[in-house]
């Protein structure tokens, strides 16, 4: 049985960032459960696919989703396709809120989820982890900041990629994405009872990481 830590919080709080520099601090192997959801929304998007629950619970049968970890680096597989670099865009993110919302997309990837975690030791990340997907996780963190935080923080790397774009509209889009997150039907975005609350809004990436570490 493999020693999981669990890291739920909305979107934009750094929970990528924070829970890779983790996994490599204890030598864990870090599971990004958005990117598989982010890898069946750019399925849909890339066919077409309505943002209707039940076009989407139909068409996820087609969709075959794997992890492949090189140099350590958690790579994303479509259909046997290296999707990674191509799921990090705010149209994906939000189409991946509203999949996340289906119950036979939640349900092909858990077992998925769950036997990595069974199996290593993991740290997994996402915005029902320590309340569904490992509800007996050994350390589970609730990681949020501001809106205003989060969304700065958007801005400046999507400025460093040298892609335009509008920090206000940027902070309505995690705004909504909250919202639809935290008040989906299906285990929806809240902080676990025996989860540690960290608000990073005013802290550096390797306080949070310390932070962490000291809860194993």
């Amino acid at each position: 049985m493999g020693f999981n830590i669990a890291i739920d919080g909305p979107a934009g709080a750094g929970k990528s960032t924070i829970a890779k520099k983790v996994a490599k601090e204890l030598s864990f192997i870090y599971v990004d459960t958005g990117a598989m959801y982010r890898a069946i929304a750019y399925y849909m998007l890339q066919n077409n696919v309505a943002k209707d629950e039940a076009a989407v619970a139909k068409e996820v049968e087609n969709v075959d989703v794997k992890l492949a970890y090189v140099d350590g680096e958690q790579q994303v597989l479509l259909n046997g396709e290296n999707v990674s670099s191509f799921i990090r865009t705010e149209e994906v993110g939000n189409m991946a809120s509203f999949v996340a919302k289906v119950s036979e997309v939640r349900a092909k990837l858990l077992d998925l989820q769950r036997n990595l975690a069974k199996e290593n030791d993991i740290i997994m990340d996402g915005r029902d982890i320590g309340t569904n997907v490992l509800p007996n996780a050994d350390v589970k963190v609730y990681l949020t900041a501001s809106s205003e935080e989060r969304a700065n923080r958007r801005y400046k790397e999507l400025c460093e990629k040298g892609i335009s774009c509008d920090r206000d509209e940027i902070e309505r889009d995690i705004i909504a994405r909250d919202e639809q997150d935290m008040n989906r039907e299906i285990a929806p975005l809240k902080q676990a009872e025996d989860a540690t609350l960290i608000d990073s809004s005013h802290m550096t990436i390797d306080e949070v990481v310390a932070a962490i570490i000291k809860l194993k």
